[in-house]
């Protein structure tokens, strides 16, 4: 799962890596990518996480490994918690969590105001600027990348529906579940880019403090936007600790 201003293309990499041993589905959150886009429902990662269960459940997946990027981690998060039965096992990947977000641009998006600029002045480059920041390697954002990043934000739609998800987030549900965390019993990777300008290290390290027998990996030289940074080294962490855990399940 994936989180705000991202949908299932960020994927891609480790989507093709995996689908040769797992049965794969990468997600577009309600509002985003090519899923709908109402603007009169809830699109709290509460609500999401909900939306996720139905979804599995109309698929018939009882158990699978999750696996969450930003609020898609957060999500995760609550998916552990509220539905253990289904979740073999969890990963978090430069996650949100506790009350440590949400971050600036995102809380700025929920004065009415700003949205409305927003609305009207959100173009390519600014987008583009957000990436680059979210990157370790900035020759890696390329024209590719960004087309990718902004297709949805080219309809009216689209634009609507990202800044109505960000005025939807906040950090209630998860600091709801924080004393539940502390029981986990599912096992627990926790993925880091060290050059996350856009959430704290302190999120990670209080994670892997609290959820029992979790693991954490931090890598120096990756972003925000992991995914287009090391997709090899991702890849590779994902992989082993999915594969130590999903023929024991």
């Amino acid at each position: 799962m994936h989180g705000i201003t991202t949908y299932s293309f960020i994927w891609a990499e480790l989507f093709y890596s995996l689908k040769n041993e797992f049965d794969v589905i990468a997600v577009d959150l309600l509002g985003c990518g090519d899923s709908d886009k109402p603007i009169d429902v809830d699109y709290s990662i509460k609500y999401q996480a909900n939306l996720i269960f139905e979804f599995t459940k109309h698929l018939k997946i009882d158990k699978f490994h999750i696996i969450g990027h930003d609020v898609g981690g957060g999500l995760a998060q609550i998916f552990t918690v509220r539905f253990p039965e289904s979740v073999i096992t969890s990963t978090f990947v430069n996650s949100v969590a506790y009350d440590f977000w949400p971050v600036q641009p995102i809380v700025a998006m929920r004065t009415p105001i700003i949205r409305q600029l927003a609305m009207a002045t959100l173009d390519l480059g600014m987008f583009k600027l957000i990436v680059q920041r979210g990157v370790f390697y900035k020759e890696r954002v390329t024209t590719e990348l960004m087309n990718y990043f902004f297709k949805p934000m080219r309809t009216k739609l689209g634009r609507k529906a990202f800044l109505h998800f960000a005025s939807c987030l906040d950090n209630s549900s998860l600091l709801e579940i924080s004393d539940e965390l502390k029981q986990v019993k599912t096992p627990v990777l926790i993925v880091r880019g060290d050059s996350d300008i856009y959430l704290r290290a302190d999120i990670s390290l209080k994670l892997n403090m609290e959820i029992p027998g979790s693991r954490l990996v931090a890598i120096a030289d990756a972003g925000h936007f992991i995914q287009f940074d090391v997709p090899d080294q991702l890849y590779a962490t994902v992989y082993e600790f999915i594969k130590n855990h999903h023929y024991a399940a």
